[in-house]
């Protein structure tokens, strides 16, 4: 080696240095990007957005549309398509979204609610208003769909299943109070009022204020309120004679006058709701929604029946519910009206002379009146389950009717996942 190559010099060993900072690769937000991308392009074919919008392509929407006053050929701004908020509401519902506000965010900055929207700005204001002022038309729409799948033989009534949620209210519990404190809250609300016309008239320029408009407007909303609460307040002092207590420790909520104290699913009593649902067993689609206020549920049982026998026109053999729906009156007036009562029994009504309740029990008593009632839980209790975990544990709306539309808005949404899954097809309207 060394005659071919000489004498090579010796290389020194490279001396330990301190270690450089890590090569990495940055963000950098400010170079730009060319995109061309359509709306359509933001979600797969196959996206539960796609399945739910072209299920609504079947809904009747005629009577929304009909509704509408901007028409062509007259002034007017044009209105956000029904379809367009039928189908935000109904996958926002399936998504667990409950607000307006967060729909709102959604539709700007989510990709699914992006293409439900197609380009059409919306705001809060919108989003709420549309959620409950449809409540009748919910509740048409719920029965011209299952009417349709009853037809096409899809699904019947041969057996309905019953059972309720306790849905907490948009109200707290020091919202409520007893008579002689919901006195005193009129009687300063009205003071309120007084003073603020009195200002407006010595100084109308003070009416064009913002500050003094929502002044005026917010003491006027409270007195409606406190009126409202102590114009229920004999209504609450017979539902407390009546559960044998004193009718002077009534309360009524100034909040939500028509929500009540009721004991909750953890044993604990806050403001509620009953909502009522009912579901054929075959398919577990919903086909009757009620909400009351009501703390018990024996109350619920033949207003619901009655509810269904009257939307599909026709009877339902086996009416299926748990046990705190037993009652006499309950359990005759299915019978009366060609239904079978399938509740347990147990030491239920043990010593009623009725021939219905006799019959019912001897009914509960056999193999298959056992078989029928197990369908119950395989069908209401599954439909309990998904409605919750779509949100409805409380309701921020108040109000009997508003609650009412938000149930429907739960039971819709179901019907409609349900229906996907099974390859289904929305009835489409005459």
């Amino acid at each position: 080696m060394a005659e071919l190559f000489g004498e090579l010099p010796d290389h020194p060993t490279p001396a330990v240095t301190a270690r450089g900072a890590p090569r990495l690769r940055e963000a950098e937000r400010r170079q730009s990007e060319l995109r061309a991308i359509t709306l359509d392009e933001l979600i797969d074919r196959d996206h539960l957005a796609r399945l739910v919008w072209d299920m609504v392509g079947r809904f009747d929407l005629r009577p929304l549309l009909d509704a509408i006053a901007a028409r062509e050929g007259t002034p007017g701004h044009p209105q956000t398509d029904p379809r367009i908020l039928v189908s935000l509401w109904l996958y926002a519902t399936l998504d667990g979204v409950g607000s307006g506000r967060e729909l709102e965010l959604l539709c700007k900055q989510h990709a699914a609610y992006r293409w439900l929207c197609g380009g059409v700005s919306l705001n809060h204001h919108t989003l709420s208003d549309f959620r409950t002022d449809h409540a009748a038309w919910l509740d048409a729409e719920l029965v011209r769909g299952i009417s349709g799948l009853l037809a096409a033989g899809t699904i019947d009534l041969a057996s309905v299943a019953q059972d309720g949620l306790r849905v907490r209210a948009s109200a707290g519990k020091s919202s409520f109070r007893r008579k002689p404190r919901l006195e005193d809250f009129v009687r300063i609300a009205r003071e309120r009022v007084a003073q603020l016309k009195a200002e407006v008239a010595a100084d109308p320029a003070a009416s064009r204020s913002r500050r003094e408009a929502a002044q005026a407007r917010a003491a006027a909303e409270r007195l409606q309120r406190v009126e409202a609460a102590l114009a229920a307040m004999p209504q609450a002092e017979v539902r407390r004679k009546a559960s044998k207590g004193d009718p002077k420790q009534a309360r009524v909520s100034t909040t939500d006058v028509e929500a009540r104290v009721m004991k909750m699913p953890d044993g604990g009593f806050r403001p509620a709701f009953n909502v009522q649902y009912c579901a054929e067993t075959r398919l577990g689609l919903v086909v009757a929604v009620g909400v009351s206020n009501a703390g018990a549920d024996q109350s619920e049982l033949a207003p619901m029946h009655a509810r269904v026998v009257q939307a599909y026109g026709q009877p339902v053999p086996h009416w299926l519910a748990d046990g705190g729906y037993v009652s006499q009156p309950g359990i005759e007036t299915l019978d009366q009206s060609g239904s079978e009562a399938y509740l347990p029994a147990g030491e239920l009504l043990k010593d009623c002379d009725s021939p219905a309740v006799q019959a019912w029990r001897a009914r509960m008593d056999t193999e298959a009146g056992q078989a029928v009632y197990r369908w119950r839980a395989r069908t209401i209790e599954w439909v309990n389950a998904q409605v919750r975990n779509a949100g409805l544990y409380g309701v921020n709306v108040r109000g009997l009717h508003k609650t009412g539309a938000v149930a429907l808005w739960h039971a819709l949404a179901h019907n409609v996942s349900r229906l996907i899954r099974l390859g289904i097809p929305w009835p489409a309207p005459a």
